[in-house]
């Protein structure tokens, strides 16, 4: 048995132009911002049509305030507008460096190297102290090594996140200092 089709009027997306505007009289403002007042719609549609634009409500309401412009040009600059605000965007990652706290000084060197390369790209940083075994009485040794890294790292980054003890692992975020 076939299910019966629903009918969904299509929900149109962005200001309503010309005939869909559902109010009889609206307050009209040129194409050249010049406020003309309440006028009717089927007036202002005419005076749209004389100069070859479309009437585009601008701000509904119990009166709706109507501008006489070109729909698709504004909605084509509308689209590169919000598109150019896109490409602009960065999003922010959170990378994530593993140590343990019997690190060596150049395996130390190597992370924050990768430490300072991610937080100048504008990413945070998660670091994790990981312990094994006999590791977790001596909690103290992760503990200096985190705040060493916060110490080297003042001038790039703030801390987002305070060193705290997750089962065996301690973790410290750090996020990227803003330039104004």
């Amino acid at each position: 048995m076939a299910r019966p089709q629903r009918n969904t009027v299509p929900v149109k997306e962005g200001p309503r132009t010309n005939e869909d505007i559902d109010n009889p009289e609206v307050r009209l403002i040129t194409e050249d911002g010049v406020n003309i007042g309440l006028v009717k719609l089927t007036a202002a549609t005419g005076l749209a049509d004389e100069v070859g634009l479309d009437v585009v409500e601008v701000s509904p309401g119990q009166i709706p305030v109507c501008k006489i412009m070109d729909h698709g040009r504004a909605k084509f600059e509308a689209q590169k507008k919000a598109a150019k605000a896109r490409k602009k965007q960065k999003t922010v990652e959170i990378k994530e460096i593993k140590m343990r706290p019997g690190i060596d000084q150049h395996d130390y060197e190597v992370k924050m190297r990768a430490v300072n390369k991610f937080l100048t790209a504008g990413d945070k940083v998660k670091l994790t102290m990981r312990f094994r075994g006999r590791e977790m009485t001596h909690q103290e040794l992760g503990m200096n090594l985190l705040n060493k890294v916060k110490a080297e790292t003042e001038e790039l980054a703030k801390v987002e996140q305070h060193p705290k003890m997750e089962g065996r692992q301690m973790t410290m975020v750090i996020a990227p200092v803003q330039a104004k």
